[in-house]
């Protein structure tokens, strides 16, 4: 009998999986590989041990039978399929630059020796570059985008795909770190968790990052370990029950979406302002800043909480992100790939079309309908978002000493520096007169 190799990559899952469902309907066993790209790879340690861990998890749900290989896919990929005599090899399309490259390496050294390449499905309810506008192009807004997006649709989650594994071929061995939860079975567990425990409080509580009213399901969703088909499914068959938490839920997977097809049509985006008529803004750029920025001592306690949960969790509150992002764009006026590079370094979920345009979107330079002049202020944030203050004491040892939403202001306090929390580096207020300033010269110089 024939075998087929599955190559995993963003989707290291054995259920709602189309392609490997069609490796298994074509060959009489399946060859599961993961190659460790040194392009993709080399990120920090806590995102190295979330994706040994998946892995880890899936190798267990292959019977032991992933092989795991480390170098270019355009030379590994074609050495496996040549060892087992795959003919075919099956993949989840993928739409990012990078991937798009990568993958059309492979095919091409695939093809040279006779072989297949062969894409089943994406990351993605529906694959980038399948919703269309009017005029056959892509949307640029994401509200027409989400509609689009809604009357396309997506089929049914795909349900399990139980081949017969090839086994017996040499593999380099894991590096697992106790206590990281990861793989499809933790996404599935976490997830029935939040329909039956903080979905009903969704809408409310998602932008509060003191309470946890979050589903955490996006480090899941980035290494494939459930399919957002499963999550859209199972939130379509709670909406009448739950319709606005529902609706609010599906709106963030489009987002998602969303920013999946704007860097497919634009792939430059990933690292330049989308907006060209941004893109000579005037920038500065000072280390001390900037490094007090990325420890969490910048002064402003919501913003501090946020980077320091960063470091300490490898994770952020999507509100903190926003936060966080304005902060270093709008008060330290740095341009923000510096902050996005650093993000990427450090999320477990860290996306580039997600990260890098939302990025874009609190810097103004990208798809949203209101642009630079939207500056968070972290102050208010903070009070609005963590009004008894319990994230910043959680993550702001210093401040834990400040009662209730006292903590986001211990300049107002004559004890509030007393255990070495750092004083404010900027004002708020003259950064932000700063900031629109600066787009003001801007438009000043168009001609």
């Amino acid at each position: 009998m024939s075998t087929a190799l599955m190559w995993f990559r963003r989707d290291l899952r054995l259920s709602d999986h189309p392609a490997l469902q069609a490796a298994a309907e074509v060959a009489g066993d399946v060859l599961p590989l993961f190659v460790r790209d040194p392009a993709l790879t080399s990120s920090g340690g806590a995102r190295t041990a979330r994706l040994e861990a998946s892995l880890g998890a899936l190798r267990g749900g292959t019977d032991d039978a992933l092989v795991i290989r480390t170098g270019d896919p355009s030379l590994i990929v074609p050495q496996v399929a040549a060892e087992v005599g795959a003919e075919r090899v099956f993949i989840s399309a993928e739409t990012t630059p990078y991937g798009r490259r990568r993958d059309c390496a492979v095919h091409r050294a695939l093809a040279a020796d006779g072989r297949e390449l062969v894409a089943v499905g994406s990351p993605y309810a529906v694959t980038p570059g399948r919703v269309r506008n009017g005029d056959d192009g892509p949307y640029r807004v994401f509200t027409a985008f989400r509609k689009a997006w809604s009357r396309h649709g997506w089929p049914q989650p795909a349900g399990d795909a139980r081949p017969s594994w090839r086994t017996g071929l040499a593999s380099e061995p894991l590096d697992p770190i106790d206590g990281v939860d990861a793989g499809e079975r933790a996404a599935l567990r976490r997830w029935r968790e939040f329909l039956d425990t903080d979905l009903a409080s969704y809408d409310e509580g998602r932008d509060r990052p003191d309470l946890h009213a979050t589903s955490r399901m996006s480090a899941a969703l980035k290494y494939g370990e459930i399919h957002p088909r499963t999550l859209l499914a199972d939130l379509a068959d709670l909406r009448g029950e739950h319709r606005e938490a529902t609706d609010r839920y599906v709106t963030e997977l489009a987002w998602r979406e969303f920013y999946a097809d704007v860097l497919f049509h634009d792939p430059g985006s990933a690292w330049r302002d989308w907006r060209p008529e941004l893109r000579s803004i005037r920038y500065d750029h000072d280390d001390a800043l900037v490094e007090a920025w990325r420890t969490g001592r910048t002064g402003y306690p919501f913003v501090d909480a946020g980077m320091r949960q960063l470091l300490a969790e490898g994770w952020m509150h999507n509100r903190l992100r926003m936060v966080t992002a304005s902060f270093l764009v709008k008060d330290l006026h740095v341009w923000w790939p510096v902050g996005a590079r650093y993000f990427l370094q450090h999320l477990l979920d860290g996306d580039l079309a997600s990260n890098n345009h939302g990025w874009q979107w609190v810097a103004g330079t990208g798809t949203d309908a209101a642009p630079y002049f939207r500056v968070f202020n972290p102050v208010l944030q903070g009070q609005r978002f963590d009004p008894d203050g319990e994230y910043v004491r959680r993550w702001v040892p210093e401040l834990r000493h400040l009662k209730g939403a006292d903590a986001h202001e211990p300049w107002r306090h004559d004890d509030g520096y007393r255990d070495g929390y750092p004083q404010r580096v900027v004002d708020h207020a003259e950064e932000r007169r700063e900031a629109l300033q600066r787009l003001d010269e801007l438009k000043a110089r168009r001609p």
